[in-house]
């Protein structure tokens, strides 16, 4: 049993990054469609939100929602600020200039980024000098250098003839500019920066705010709010918020369901158990299963490439899961301690009591022992 809960964080994430590779294919061909990026986002956390609200009253009729106080309010406003609205604005501009491949191939940045700002705020050790130290830092660069790859290496084609370039020439009527696409995977980079951030800032509010079902609603709460003002402000086309074929619909109601209101509530469980750093590794997945994804069903090409990015990818990931499984083995050796000290301590209690009791159950003269006093001294 305890293998199981071991693993189900790495099932967790893995179930995660698939959804996450559907949401960026089925974005990305409905974006390209007509669909505005800003209003795409206000319709994902409103259905995001709709879902999950229901659900957390449904499930939760006996307790009451968490409540939030100043302190509570202002960390999930915050982060909803920074991991919802900036976020994903920045993204899914990022995604309708660039491309699907460029998307989550940029989403790999976040493991390095995301170990550096936890370094530098506490929440990850490294020791230089022991082996699982270094793994941390080999397999954080190799996953990056991998993903990169993927991107940049070309090498012999493996399969499909048609470039990924030429795929999306024949959904946008063209070639795009190169400055608009040089703005695209600007808006990509700044995206993956505020990710990291708010898979950092999940620590802090986790441990003052435990309830995470509770937490992913009021983010979304929150992030629906942000979004409508941002889009009520940028989106000058009354046309844009009609949603024109049941794809777009579906499309946004997956991404919300899925990937804001499941994730939220996934990711924050996590990296409760595993920290930001365990989080973001499996971020390279994405591309992954996104350049495979694409090839099957957009004969996008796999060039060689690619190939050995994707195993340098995987290789870099189990490094870093190697490397991390030791502090996780130190967490529950705590977490055992603790507990043992615990129950060491309500047994101590216990048995204090109940020798209280059995005292106060026997007096120290019973009334048999004092009748034989009694004749003794009157013998």
């Amino acid at each position: 049993m305890g293998k199981v809960e071991e693993y189900k964080p790495v099932m967790a994430m893995i179930g995660l990054q698939l959804c996450y590779a559907g949401v960026t294919l089925s974005s990305r061909a409905t974006l390209v469609h007509g669909t505005s990026p800003r209003v795409f986002i206000l319709y994902r956390q409103a259905l995001a939100t709709i879902c999950i609200f229901p659900f957390l009253y449904f499930s939760r009729r006996k307790s009451k929602i968490s409540p939030l106080d100043l302190k509570s309010f202002s960390l999930i406003f915050m982060v909803s600020l920074i991991g919802i609205t900036i976020n994903q604005n920045l993204y899914f501009e990022g995604l309708y200039l660039a491309s699907s491949s460029m998307g989550s191939a940029m989403g790999n940045i976040n493991p390095a980024v995301t170990f550096l700002i936890s370094f530098l705020v506490g929440y990850e050790k490294v020791n230089i000098k022991n082996i699982r130290g270094l793994a941390k830092i080999a397999g954080t660069v190799l996953c990056v250098v991998g993903a990169i790859s993927m991107t940049l290496l070309r090498g012999p084609k493996i399969l499909n003839s048609e470039s990924a370039l030429s795929l999306a020439s024949s959904l946008l009527g063209g070639l795009k500019d190169q400055n608009m696409w040089l703005i695209g995977c600007l808006f990509l980079f700044s995206s993956n920066l505020c990710w990291s951030f708010w898979l950092t800032l999940q620590v802090p509010i986790s441990a003052y705010y435990p309830d995470h079902v509770s937490l992913s609603a009021w983010m979304c709460l929150f992030g629906t709010i942000q979004c409508a003002v941002v889009t009520f402000f940028l989106e000058k086309d009354p046309n844009a918020w009609i949603l024109h074929s049941y794809s777009e619909f579906a499309t946004c109601l997956y991404a919300g369901v899925v990937a804001s209101a499941l994730s939220f509530t996934v990711q924050a469980w996590v990296i409760s158990k595993r920290g930001p750093l365990f989080s973001s590794m499996f971020n390279p997945l994405c591309t992954v299963i996104v350049t495979i994804l694409a090839s099957l069903f957009f004969h996008e090409e796999i060039f060689t490439g690619s190939l050995i990015g994707g195993l340098c990818v995987i290789m870099g990931l189990y490094i870093v899961l190697w490397g991390k499984s030791k502090d996780v083995m130190k967490n529950q050796e705590q977490r055992d301690s603790r507990n043992n000290s615990e129950v060491k301590i309500h047994i101590e209690d216990s048995s204090n009591t109940t020798n209280c009791n059995k005292d106060l159950e026997n007096p120290l003269l019973s009334k048999h022992k004092s009748t034989e006093e009694i004749q003794n001294i009157n013998n």
